[in-house]
């Protein structure tokens, strides 16, 4: 088969692979479908995560067809439509049991395109295969789907639900990139009084808008005052950080009402100041976080009944072996307006379900 092939810092390579064998009894092999490319890969291509070796094939969201199991498997079987998560679970380990599948320490957690081969491949091995594949509800197209393996859990989990968000509250989402649009898209589930975006591109500011945020604001115009003037002085409830630098985690503090929270989904490549000397005194919370996946099967259910945005952050499509270009649009989203890339997207008969009388 092929594969998207991390040979070291800024080089990778879409070329031949062995195919993927079934290794242990909980494995599943999954037919690659359809997926996407993260800002995670592109810290990965920069040499951000150090733990990925050379010959490696890139990619932890996906969505396909089990071909093969292993004899322990028993939620799935071939022919089946899965959606394929970031992270795996085994199940067994203290943190499993807790719902924390980000943290496994019985060889799961995320390990697609970081410690195994990942799933930007025409195949992929999928371990634990119980707890780390989801069956796909038909009337899911793939280009949706897809964007449940990562971003959306991502958003929710490390930004929304760890940031406390509650009705009535002020939000402000530092980034307006996928994750900090899914932040935004599902903060207001909640029914906040106010989303408020931040980000230094015009458009994705507007596509911030477009998303469900009642104000925006650009990084260079002071969005501190703006916070302090829509709250009375103030300061937001939940502040969300989606860029993963130092000076967008600053801002977030800068910008978070005493007793609120910050939740950092960012991920960073370099130290930020934490400002205790001013933090101390403010009762502020600062979580961050791995996303678990915990939330999968509830978004998926939202998803199909259309409660999430997930089509408009499609902005690009192409075939699988049209990976680097794909990648070339994705890392330069400056000037391609690329939110999200989707790889695949076979067409599949989509059923509409209607209630009856």
């Amino acid at each position: 088969m092929k594969g998207y092939v991390f040979h070291g810092p800024g080089h990778a390579v879409w070329e031949e692979v062995p195919d993927p064998a079934v290794k242990e009894p909980d494995d599943a092999i999954v037919r690659v479908e359809a997926v996407t490319i993260c800002g995670t890969d592109l810290h990965i291509l920069k040499g951000d995560v150090p733990d990925v070796r050379p010959g490696t094939v890139l990619g932890h969201e996906a969505v396909g067809e089990i071909v093969e199991t292993g004899g322990d498997v028993r939620t799935v079987r071939p022919g089946d439509r899965v959606l394929v998560s970031c992270v795996s679970a085994c199940g067994r380990c203290g943190y499993c049991r807790e719902g924390m599948y980000g943290q496994c320490r019985g060889g799961g957690g995320w390990i697609l395109g970081h410690r195994v081969d990942g799933t930007q491949a025409e195949y992929v091995r999928v371990p634990y295969a119980d707890l780390s594949v989801y069956p796909l509800p038909g009337a899911l197209a793939d280009e949706d789907a897809v964007l449940l393996s990562d971003i959306f859990p991502t958003a929710y989990e490390v930004g929304v639900l760890n940031g406390r968000v509650r009705p009535g509250d002020t939000v402000v989402v530092v980034g307006a990139g996928p994750v900090g649009l899914a932040a935004i898209a599902t903060a207001r589930l909640f029914a906040p009084e106010r989303v408020v975006a931040v980000d230094l591109a015009a458009a994705r500011l507007q596509a911030a808008k477009e998303f469900g945020a009642d104000a925006v604001a650009d990084a260079n115009e002071a969005p501190e005052q703006l916070i302090a003037d829509l709250t009375g002085g103030l300061g937001a409830d939940v502040a969300i950080e989606a860029v993963g630098v130092p000076e967008t985690f600053e801002l977030c503090t800068r910008m978070v009402r005493p007793g609120g929270h910050i939740a950092n989904v960012g991920v960073h490549a370099a130290p930020a100041t934490l400002h205790l000397e001013d933090l101390w005194i403010r009762n502020v919370t600062i979580t961050t976080g791995l996303v678990d996946t915990h939330s999968t099967p509830t978004l998926l259910r939202m998803a199909a009944a259309g409660r999430l945005p997930t089509r408009r952050m499609v902005t690009h499509t192409f075939p699988l072996d049209r990976m680097q270009e794909a990648y070339d649009v994705f890392g330069n989203a400056a000037e391609t307006g690329a939110l999200k890339v989707v790889l695949g997207v076979p067409q599949h008969e989509v059923v509409a379900v209607h209630p009856t009388a």
